[in-house]
């Protein structure tokens, strides 16, 4: 491959900014369009819309409850203030006269008390009847609204899911696979949340501002006017702080985004870091991405409490407004009392317009939330229903199109022109012509890229060709019906993809309707029957996520399986040996030559030995066929198909040459009969075998059991002066957030009697006080904004700080740990950068706001405990023995949310796996023809959710209506008794108010503030495994400065009886007393079948594992004992799949080295890995950045830039695992140039599978079940006919 043609894939061309681009603004088209309120309840039924109904009138019922209380409190009131202790109001010749009712005495007294009880008796009920008819309301709102919203919801994942594995692979070429599964469950949840209990409340609270304000105006539409001036001013100041929020919290999310990618980047390609002692640099680089989170976190915290207090400060305004202006309208109606007109209003109706303009306005920020809820659904809703509205050109599970009686296999391509859908300007196929008998085997073979796949791709019909046809026994493939089609088809690929279930359900996919039988003949056939049985569950064993729990040759073999269980007339093979060692390969081989006999067979395969037996090669280059014919024809033309071959030629065994059998040391030792690819703890492929960990934990027996495992880690829950420490820098910043948290808790205490003495203005016709009652209020309102924003900046300061912090000291500790760490399923990387996000910040929570909360709650309680005590202790006690109620009620309907969303989230999350494993593999999906099948068992696991969701509906329901209830029973009851003491003269009416509303109120602070505190045992946990990783020190510490720190070193390498085991397999030897030597400068290669321990032995010379038995030496010195970041300074690395960082060639090329180095070196570097004028010719150069693990590069690119990484460290040992193997011919030629200058004048340890690369060395050591069975060099190994004998003629051409 030319570097143009390796720059293709480089978005910084123009072509892919203007694709990327397009790609946005498309995006940006797609979410401003909005679904319509039909569109979102398309799929209620009649009895859903019933439901919606009944929940719409109940919800409007429940709405109006409240104003309706204010209407009765307002009657209430003026009962108070006529009845005993009071006044009663006697008009003498139009003149108002006063009569203290306190001073009554005989039977007025008695008949006036009397009334006074009948009447509050009778209100007590009013608020009774109330209670109970929201309790029946509230029930039957919810209920009936989520009962309508989750049946609608399970048709909607349904349709959805239905849609998206219809589509054609086209479509999915536009669409991500994880945008997709996270639309699935994101996009889902959003209609959900709009479509529910949400909307609801929409109508509740609808109900609740109508209803407020025509109360208010009937009451006094001149209050209601004079408080309605401050409700604009309120209104806009939550619009603005929801604004801000959201802004802050976006760029907060964006920001960490950021820090996380890094996080997550670096602990995916740990092994890298460990390496190229990459520590220090990916520290600096976490560090400065959290910074930006730390800034934004500080900010919103400010805005955050300066906004609150704000809305605090203008909301006591609005009290101070009116009761001022109530004050002057009481006085009025005294005054016209006994006028034939009265003017102002009575204290009770003051009291009822000021509650419900109150409501009334809160009800629109009550209901705004909600109202987003419902547009955000509005929004979901369009993209969810476009894909469910886009009809594909190719479905799979559509029954067009016809189903011939028999097919023979003949396939024919006729002037077939195509370009994929994403790159329309680039022709992959250009008049390419092909054809194919029945029965026979077709290879197709050529660089990367010139279009062989596609001729399999348009063979099942992924795609339609641009132009001209591909034609099935004469009959053009449009015509015919796809899933009949792809039913007739076989496909093995290079990286078979086999899902997560038993060995034996997936064989099943090739055939829904296959027996056991047909199933262990098609593993017979496979050549995989032998190792199944021999696997503890048989063909029982669940394969794992991706089949992860098989290595290579085992996959494959079940994928082959599969392939022949249905029988098919075509079999496609794409690369379908190429990722495997030798021994696997030609098991596989033999499986799949003898799965071809009598099928109309396509191969493709880099690796030519593969290849040669076929009926005729097609040789295929820039979409158009160069050259045909058998093996021996081309080989003799002498062209294009030679060169390629050439290129993976061994060299022959010349008997005579270099025959001195003293070169050949033999181990003689019995050869295992059991092929190594066959041991079911063996490694899934090169990349995963060098990282054993994660692949080598055998079979699991219980897939559920290992998840649950991974997700939890046990560890001992630390004290809370021991999380406080962690804050201790903060210190200052805790004393006075906590000093203005213990301010704001003794606002709702004041605002009771100040309520209090304003009901004592009103109660009092000569009271003056009225003014400066109401500047109280305004008073408390300027506390209110001082204590929020300093408590909130305060706490913000602690937190933020402390949470940069914990993360970095984290990131810090992870990078510390050993290799064995990484290799415990609990710490996969999606589990530690979860823990880097969501654990310092939950443990935030439980020190600054956590105490400020606690703090403010206990000041607000003690306080109103005193107030209420002081001014009447008998109606305190009453009060208080309804409080546990009142907390009961609100606990529990958090917790029937709260508990309703985890459920929720748990029980979709198998149905969740199914769909996203179904979504990524789309392509496997397809050419199975088994959309229905995986479309059924999705649908199988919604059942369950549906019927706990719909009882739940239930048991939410109640929950809100026992929450709303409780506290109109409470008004009652504690009025009722308030009266009875007045009446009996223990108490003043005002007092009345006084402790019923500094119990009430502070209890529902409290409540409010109760329900913001996150749980402290999530964060008490999250702390233990933040400390535990903080004090675990490993056995190979990176940090440590111990050992010998040797200047310089020559190379020498010694192994001396090596024995070692994984940590996490301890019970499979990997290596026994393995010995070998590698002189300095000497270039030696491991060979050997997977699995045999080549990795390993790398592994050990970087001291990522320590030895269990044996030594190792470097220049006669154990690496033990040797300082760890010099000893690892001497190596370079170079594997089959090299990690690049998200950052710029530049940097990449000197990552991990201490000193700076100087761009002269780089350069330098990059010219001795053949990779310098490339990066010269990008428009960035040596800035460019190369993108996530390197994908803005091709593969022979990032090979060659991984290369320059090794030799700028000048190193004097250098690692080449399986460097060329995933290469096509021509890019593997310019790698290996580059690997063949910077190996002078380095000691060099080669791995690989492809011998071609490995017969120049001086010596090559044959490792099979971790000991050296064979060594010397090429020719001598070949002569003794041995193990390397028979692995180099497994790959040798045919003469």
């Amino acid at each position: 491959m030319s570097d143009t043609d390796e720059r293709a894939p480089l978005l910084s061309s123009e072509k892919g900014e203007k694709y990327s681009e397009e790609k946005t603004n498309e995006k940006k088209q797609k979410s401003a369009k909005s679904a319509t309120f039909g569109q979102l309840f398309r799929y209620a039924t009649a009895l859903d819309k019933f439901l919606i109904f009944i929940g719409s009138v109940f919800a409007i019922a429940v709405g109006g409850g409240w104003p309706a209380l204010s209407v009765i409190f307002g009657e209430l009131t003026d009962t108070f203030v006529s009845g005993p202790g009071g006044f009663t109001f006697i008009c003498v010749n139009g003149s108002l006269v006063l009569n203290g009712t306190g001073n009554t005495t005989g039977n007025d007294s008695s008949s006036a008390a009397d009334e006074f009880e009948d009447k509050m008796s009778t209100y007590a009920f009013y608020y009774l009847y109330i209670a109970a008819v929201v309790l029946v309301a509230g029930y039957l709102q919810i209920m009936c609204w989520t009962t309508a919203c989750e049946r609608q919801i399970h048709t909607i994942r349904k349709v959805y899911f239905r849609s998206i594995v219809r589509q054609q692979i086209g479509w999915f070429d536009k669409n991500q696979s994880g945008e997709l599964t996270t639309r699935l469950a994101d996009d889902i949840n959003k209609i959900k949340d709009g479509l529910g209990d949400k909307f609801s409340f929409t109508f509740q609270y609808t109900a609740q501002f109508f209803s407020g304000f025509a109360i208010g105006f009937w009451k006094s539409w001149k209050m209601t006017l004079v408080m309605m001036s401050v409700t604009p001013i309120l209104a806009v100041s939550a619009a603005i702080m929801s604004v801000f929020i959201r802004n802050y919290t976006k760029k907060e999310q964006e920001s960490y985004a950021g820090a996380g990618s890094v996080a997550e980047e670096v602990l995916s390609c740990i092994r890298t870091v460990i390496s190229f002692n990459g520590q220090r640099q990916e520290q600096i680089r976490y560090e400065s991405a959290l910074k930006e989170t730390r800034r934004i976190g500080i900010r919103k915290s400010f805005v955050q409490g300066m906004m609150i207090g704000l809305i605090m400060f203008f909301m006591f305004g609005t009290y101070a407004l009116a009761f001022w202006y109530g004050s002057d309208q009481v006085k009025d109606w005294y005054h016209s009392y006994c006028a034939p007109e009265r003017e102002g209003i009575s204290p009770g109706e003051v009291l009822t317009v000021f509650f419900c303009v109150m409501i009334g306005s809160f009800s629109i920020g009550n209901a705004a939330p909600h109202l987003g809820s419902i547009f955000g659904a509005k929004g979901a809703a369009a993209e969810v229903f476009e894909t469910i509205d886009n009809v594909p050109e190719i479905d799979g599970t559509s029954d067009k199109g016809e189903v011939p009686v028999s097919l023979d296999g003949d396939i024919d391509f006729v002037g077939v022109e195509f370009s994929y859908p994403t790159r329309e300007e680039v022709k992959v196929l250009k008049n390419f012509n092909l054809n194919i008998g029945r029965g026979q085997t077709v290879a197709l073979v050529g660089s990367s890229g010139c279009g062989k796949s596609t001729v399999v791709n348009l063979i099942q019909r992924m795609y339609d060709p641009d132009s001209g046809r591909v034609l099935l026994d004469g009959k053009n493939i449009k015509e015919l019906n796809t899933c009949w089609l792809r039913n007739n088809i076989g496909v093995v690929s290079q990286e078979p993809i086999l899902f997560g279930m038993t060995i034996a359900e997936n064989i099943k996919l090739g055939n829904t309707d296959a027996t056991i039988q047909e199933i262990e003949d098609a593993a017979k056939a496979a050549n995989a029957h032998d190792f199944i049985t021999r696997l503890p569950n048989g063909y029982r064993t669940l394969v794992g996520e991706r089949g992860a729990q098989l290595s290579g040759g085992q996959k494959q073999r079940v994928a082959i399986a599969r392939a022949l269980v249905r029988n098919p007339r075509i079999l496609l093979l794409d690369e379908a040996t190429s990722a495997l060692d030798s021994e696997s390969e030609k098991i596989v081989q033999t499986a799949l030559d003898q799965a071809r006999l009598g099928r109309t067979t396509v191969m493709i395969a880099h690796r030519l030995t593969t290849v040669q037996n076929a009926d005729m090669i097609y040789v295929v280059d820039q979409g158009e066929i160069i050259e045909s014919g058998t093996h021996s024809d081309l080989m003799e033309k002498k062209e294009f198909y030679y060169q390629l071959v050439q290129a993976q030629s061994l060299e022959p065994d010349d008997n005579g040459a270099n025959g001195d059998d003293n070169k050949a040391h033999i181990y003689k030792r019995q050869r295992s009969r059991v092929s190594s690819s066959d041991k079911s703890d063996n490694l899934v492929k090169r990349q995963t075998s060098r990282q054993v960990s994660t692949t080598e934990k055998g079979i699991s027996k219980e897939k559920e059991a290992e998840e649950k495992e991974e997700e939890e880690e046990e560890v001992e829950k630390p004290k809370y002066f021991r999380i406080l420490r962690e804050n201790f820098p903060e210190c200052p910043f805790l004393i006075f957030g906590t000093f203005f948290a213990a301010i704001q808790g003794t606002t709702m205490p004041l605002f009771a009697v100040f309520f209090g003495e304003m009901i004592k203005v009103f109660i009092d016709i000569y009271n003056t006080d009225n003014v400066l009652w109401s500047m109280m209020f305004l008073a408390l309102g300027g506390l209110n904004f001082v204590s929020h924003l300093f408590m909130h900046t305060n706490f913000g300061i602690a937190g933020e700080r402390m949470t940069f912090r914990l993360r970095l000291k984290m990131f810090r500790a992870y990078l510390r740990q050993d290799a064995a760490y990484f290799d415990d399923p609990k710490h996969g990387t999606g589990s530690l950068t979860t823990r880097l996000a969501t654990d310092a910040s939950l443990i935030k929570t439980a020190t600054g706001f956590r105490i400020g909360t606690i703090l403010s709650s206990i000041v607000s309680l003690v306080a109103a405990l005193a107030i209420a005590f002081y001014y009447g202790w008998k109606l305190a006690l009453v009060v208080l023995g309804g409080v546990p109620i009142l907390m009961l009620s609100s606990s529990l309907q958090i917790k029937v949310v709260m508990g309703k969303h985890k459920d929720d989230q748990n029980k979709l999350e198998d149905a969740g796996k199914i769909a996203s494993e179904t979504i990524e593999n789309i392509r496997t999906v397809q050419s199975l023809a088994r959309e229905k099948y995986f479309y059924d068992l999705y649908s199988e696991h919604l059942e369950s959710p549906l019927r706990s969701n719909l009882k739940q509906a239930q048991l939410y329901g109640f929950a809100y209506g026992f929450s709303q209830c409780v506290v109109f029973a409470m008004y009652g009851g504690a009025f009722r008794f308030g009266a009875w003491q007045v009446s009996v003269g223990d108490m003043a009416p005002e007092n009345v108010y006084k402790v019923f509303f500094a119990i009430a109120f502070t209890g529902m602070t409290i409540g409010q503030a109760s329900s913001f505190l996150p749980d402290y045992s999530k964060a008490q946990h999250a702390a233990g495994i933040l400390f535990k990783v903080l004090e675990t020190i490993p056995g190979i510490d990176i940090y440590s400065s111990r050992g010998t720190y040797m200047t310089t070193v020559d190379g020498r390498v010694v192994f001396k009886n090596v024995s070692f085991s994984y940590p996490m397999r301890p019970e499979v030897r990997v290596l026994k007393s393995l010995s070998f030597t590698v002189e300095p400068g000497q270039t030696v290669a491991l060979v050997g079948p997977s699995g045999c321990g080549k990795s390993t032995a790398i592994s050990l010379l970087q001291r990522m594992y320590d030895v269990e038995d044996g030594e190792i030496n470097l220049d006669g010195k154990d690496i033990r004992d040797l300082n760890l970041n010099r000893l690892r300074s001497f190596i370079s690395v170079v594997s089959q799949e090299p990690i690049l960082f998200d950052c710029s060639i530049r940097e990449n090329i000197s990552y991990g080295l201490d000193t700076d180095v100087g761009m002269d070196d780089v350069i330098e570097a990059a010219r001795k890995a053949n990779i310098h004028d490339f990066i010269t010719s990008l428009p960035a150069g040596y800035e460019t950045v190369v993108g996530e693990k390197g994908t803005q590069l091709s593969g022979g690119q990032k090979q060659r830039v991984a290369i320059a990484r090794a030799i700028v460290r000048n190193p004097k040992i250098l690692l080449l695992d399986e460097a060329t193997s995933a290469l096509d011919s021509e890019s593997e030629k310019q790698v290996q140039a580059a690997l063949d200058a910077a190996q002078k004048g380095r000691t060099c340890i080669v791995i690989a599978h492809r011998l071609s690369t490995i017969q120049n060395c001086d010596v090559i050591f044959v490792i099979d079940d971790g000991q050296v069975v064979e060594s010397g060099s090429h020719q001598a190994l070949l002569s003794l006919k041995g193990v390397y004998s028979a692995l180099v003629s497994a790959q040798q051409f045919t003469k």
